[in-house]
């Protein structure tokens, strides 16, 4: 298309297209089989694909949805093309599935693997710089599971898929509260115990320990009373 052939205020070309009014009707065609083919396709590659997916699957449907969106608008492209990228993919997603079964350390290299966010209720810190896991992410997680302070939890997993696995204590010691400081009147809910705890990390003072002390765990000099 020419520079002179685009000017503002040509609303047939902007909302009608240069196509002539049969491609229309064609893109109905077009759509229908675009839409039965990609829930084929889904269906071969499995039920997590309507849940929530991996990385080897979400490359999968990225993939369709960037290949297949061509051929429903444009008129000089047949739907045979579309129809091999979705065999292609299928059988790439299908390959890789089979490899990261058969072999763990493929599956670590294709779909990542499992990282420790908190351990005995203290973060790892490290872990979370490199998953770029921020303090308030993780409290907003583990606001949402209904816990109220590090001491609840065991471990923290976040799983090669994103999401966050929580395992809680049997019996709660007290930890690091995870309320946020705004809401006064929840966080004066928390009995507030003798024991202190690093404020960055969570982890308990120890009894020997001296005052103002760095935190053995992420060497902080920030501590404030536990709660429960």
């Amino acid at each position: 298309m020419k520079k002179e052939d685009i000017y503002l205020g040509d609303w047939s070309r902007m909302f009608l297209g240069e196509a002539p009014p049969e491609f229309y009707i064609e893109i109905v065609i077009r759509m229908i089989f675009v839409y039965f083919l990609l829930v084929l396709t889904m269906r071969i590659l499995g039920k997590r694909m309507a849940a929530q997916l991996s990385r080897n699957e979400l490359l999968a449907l990225v993939t369709l949805a960037a290949a297949i969106g061509v051929p429903v608008l444009s008129p000089e492209r047949g739907l045979i093309p579309a129809l091999i990228i979705a065999l292609v993919i299928v059988v790439v997603a299908k390959t890789v599935a089979r490899l990261a079964l058969k072999n763990q350390k493929f599956e670590h290299l294709s779909q990542d693997n499992i990282c420790t966010l908190v351990e005995d209720s203290v973060m790892q810190l490290g872990n979370m710089k490199e998953t770029r896991i921020t303090p308030e992410r993780l409290y907003a997680q583990l606001r949402s599971e209904g816990v109220m302070h590090l001491g609840e939890v065991k471990r923290l997993y976040l799983e090669a898929n994103g999401s966050f696995s929580i395992i809680k204590k049997e019996e709660p010691q007290p930890g690091l509260s995870v309320l946020p400081p705004k809401d006064t009147q929840f966080c004066n809910e928390q009995r507030e115990q003798d024991v202190k705890v690093c404020f960055d990390c969570g982890k308990i003072e120890e009894k020997e320990q001296k005052e103002n002390k760095a935190c053995p765990n992420c060497g902080s000099h920030k501590w404030v009373p536990a709660v429960l």
